[in-house]
């Protein structure tokens, strides 16, 4: 995969299976492979709703420990900022794998007060505030015709608000395609 150089932040954007993970997981070998100094942490969103979901997340698992051995997980599906900050050190890589399920589960029924807006600002305060680098995944979902449905409508515009934020915050941006890396913002 082209282009391994490691950004202090980058948020990678793009459709279901374009190679958003895989991108996230070569950074995070090649900062790896660095120094062995250097840690890796994955910051897992997703909650297992059903058996599907959960065969998923346990598939994810094996083929994660088997391609970034060294790097280790943590599951928060809501504390995300906070979870950002306990792991964030000048010599340790986080990978966020995935802003869109984080999104997800705050607007959930059972999780969000009606109306309430997620708090994507703490997300963008926690990107500045990293210590060492990070990457973060979120999907790339507007790119499509008006959705139908109110809760459907208010999903699209808060997950576009929370990419924007992110990527404001982030040094650079790569839209992922069929597996291939397009640079959309480039650190300085």
């Amino acid at each position: 995969m082209p282009d391994l150089a490691i950004a202090r932040s980058e948020l990678i954007l793009g459709g279901q299976k374009s190679g958003k993970t895989a991108r996230a997981e070569a950074l995070a070998a090649a900062w790896l492979a660095q120094s062995p100094t250097h840690e890796a942490v994955y910051i897992a969103t997703a909650q297992a709703w059903d058996e599907e979901m959960r065969e998923r997340i346990a598939r994810h698992r094996r083929d994660r420990a088997e391609r970034v051995p060294r790097m280790r997980t943590v599951e928060e599906p809501l504390a995300l900022a906070h979870a950002i900050g306990q792991n964030s050190r000048p010599d340790t890589l986080v990978v966020v794998d995935c802003l869109t399920l984080w999104l997800t589960a705050l607007l959930m029924p059972a999780v969000a007060l009606e109306g309430a807006p997620p708090q994507p600002t703490s997300v963008a305060d926690a990107i500045r505030a990293s210590a060492g680098p990070l990457v973060l995944i979120s999907n790339e979902i507007g790119l499509g015709v008006v959705p139908l449905g109110r809760d459907v409508r208010r999903f699209v515009d808060a997950l576009g608000t929370l990419n924007q934020q992110a990527a404001a915050a982030c040094e650079r941006v790569t839209l992922m395609s069929a597996g291939l890396p397009m640079t959309l913002k480039a650190p300085a």
